[in-house]
């Protein structure tokens, strides 16, 4: 049987890194985001390699989801793997001063994104059945308070929780949920939650050696190609650099 693999947010960091992994091993892809220039100039690349479907569309509307995955074709019906990448954090203030909007976004996103395209993918990735796989993108955010992660990292909690879940659900099928939690990344997302702040960007990698997208990508390859009675059921991925700090104390 082919692999198809579908992958949300893919017009940048992890996402795109997946589909370039997956494409140089043969996987069919199907690849979605909202930046549909972006989407067509990777589908292009990677059709020379594989069969690629771009669709255009962002995972918060849940209509659009359904039409896009109603509307797939016979040649990527079928699914063997499912990477939730698609989400974001937004500014790093605390959250008497956070913006209920970018809270909004976030909950839309990173919560109800990947509730809409799981549900919707679930019986494709039944019907393939042992060996099929669904990586959902976590963070340690979900594991590891720290000021400024609020309902970014209350998503993530969401992420590991949900990912749990559907493991228990899914016994019996042959389908393995893994959650993958990176620590420190390189990667755009972070001139994201920084509104596009270069100099902050810049200074929060220097030095760092932090993960690279590739070194997501390649996880998730090997997280896939294990052997089909085997589930990861939850990784995490930190810098060497990266450790956690202690406790805060206020002191009169």
């Amino acid at each position: 049987m082919d692999s198809t693999l579908f992958i949300t947010g893919a017009t940048s960091g992890f996402g795109e890194a997946c589909a370039r992994r997956f494409a140089a091993a043969g996987w069919k892809l199907v690849v979605t985001g909202r930046r549909q220039d972006r989407l067509q100039a990777l589908a292009g690349e990677l059709s020379t390699t594989t069969s690629v479907l771009p669709l255009a569309v962002d995972v918060r509307d849940r209509q659009a989801m359904q039409e896009s995955i109603d509307g797939l074709p016979a040649e990527f019906a079928t699914l063997r793997g499912l990477i939730n990448n698609a989400g974001l954090a937004l500014g790093i203030n605390p959250a008497q001063q956070c913006s209920l909007d970018e809270w909004d976004t976030m909950v839309d996103t990173n919560v109800k994104g990947l509730m809409y395209t799981t549900r919707m993918l679930l019986p494709r990735l039944i019907a393939h059945g042992a060996g099929a796989s669904i990586v959902n993108i976590g963070s340690v955010a979900g594991n590891w308070p720290y000021p400024g992660g609020n309902v970014y990292g209350g998503t993530k909690a969401f992420v590991r929780q949900f990912s749990l879940g559907l493991r228990c659900d899914l016994v019996g099928t042959g389908v393995r949920v893994t959650d993958l939690e990176p620590g420190l990344c390189e990667s755009e997302f972070t001139l994201v939650r920084f509104g596009g702040d270069q100099a902050r960007y810049a200074a929060t990698y220097a030095g760092a050696d932090p993960v690279q997208p590739e070194d997501i990508a390649e996880t998730c390859f090997w997280l896939m190609n294990q052997p089909p009675h085997i589930n990861i059921n939850n990784l995490e991925i930190m810098p060497v650099s990266q450790t956690w700090s202690g406790f805060a104390i206020h002191r009169q």
